[in-house]
């Protein structure tokens, strides 16, 4: 990660955000959204699916997003791929990152995927080798994710167990980073610390990421629980867009602005400037209208006299500050 932050916050509203939303988004609005939140200072963003067009026609433009993102130097492009067939593809293209999601709930995969969760797991070590024939390892990374590892729709409270054995296998099979998802917003703090430290305790320093839905608004609560336990990378999604389409009332991702002031506020860099963050929001906002975007930071605005993290250790590490300054 690099070190000039302290936590990567990774945007996944144009995959996530936009997989369940009938209305499909043009191109060039994703790309606008795309290249502006990368001109914030995000620079991981989830930007497509691989997914067959007739299932989700939202990403039948998914080679030609991918391509030009591709361009934006300095930004990781990550694809999310469901499949073998998916990952191929976006091998093809060459993804710098990616994400290969597996839900520890059986019932959820069946729903999600169409297949039992042993099968999914078994696929990624496919991927695994397509990656390695191709000789791509090292330059594509391979990230799994446990969806539903903190609850599901169906099944309800998932064994911690149950989570800590799918992150074993998925890391002896090639993994280079786990993401632990709450897929439909089930997850407390405690429940978060309890999960997180197990699959810590399991995959020893294989980098582990955490990705949040607000559904019953737990989701920053849990954030600062993740923080707790050493995690240093979160996704999140601009105005809070997307949901699983399997968590009935869902009402999204956790809100990147508010997620980034959250940390900025802590005192812990992200490198993202929230200003520009704010601004990015007409980009979805044109296409599917600004009460489709949530956001607590977008409705009340910064604090006055605000100053971010970065600001902050600028003005305490400076030579001319007032003894007795506080910096806030």
């Amino acid at each position: 990660m690099d070190a000039t932050i302290d936590v990567l916050v990774r945007e996944v509203g144009p995959r996530d955000g936009l997989q369940n939303i009938a209305t499909v988004v043009p191109t060039d609005t994703k790309l606008g959204w795309i290249r502006a939140e990368f001109g914030a200072g995000v620079r991981e963003i989830e930007v497509a699916s691989f997914v067959p067009p007739r299932l989700i026609p939202q990403f039948a433009d998914a080679d030609s997003v991918v391509e030009q993102a591709l361009r934006i130097d300095g930004l990781t492009v990550v694809a999310l791929v469901p499949n073998l067939r998916g990952a191929e593809r976006a091998l093809a293209l060459g993804v710098h990152k990616l994400d290969y999601v597996v839900s520890v709930s059986r019932t959820h995969n069946l729903k999600n995927v169409r297949r039992e969760r042993e099968a999914s797991l078994q696929d990624f070590e496919r991927i695994v080798q397509a990656r390695d024939a191709a000789g791509l390892k090292g330059r594509t990374v391979l990230a799994a994710g446990l969806s539903t590892a903190l609850g599901c729709s169906y099944e309800g409270r998932i064994a911690v167990d149950e989570v800590r054995r799918c992150a074993s296998f998925l890391a002896e099979a090639g993994a280079e980073e786990l993401m632990i998802a709450d897929t439909v917003g089930y997850a407390d703090p405690r429940q978060v610390r309890e999960v997180f430290q197990a699959v810590r305790a399991e995959v020893g320093e294989l980098p582990l990421a955490a990705h949040f839905h607000d559904t019953r608004g737990t989701g920053l609560a849990n954030v600062v629980a993740a923080l707790d336990c050493g995690i240093r990378r979160f996704d999140a999604s601009l105005g809070g867009l997307g949901g699983c389409p399997f968590a009935p009332g869902a009402s999204g991702n956790i809100v990147m602005e508010d997620l980034v002031f959250m940390l900025d506020s802590m005192g812990l860099r992200t490198g993202v400037d929230i200003g520009a963050l704010l601004a990015v929001r007409e980009f979805p906002a044109s296409a599917l209208g600004a009460d489709s975007l949530a956001g607590a930071i977008a409705k009340a605005g910064l604090p006055r006299h605000y100053l971010d993290a970065a600001q902050r250790a600028a003005l305490e590490s400076s030579p001319e500050r007032p003894a007795g300054a506080t910096g806030h």
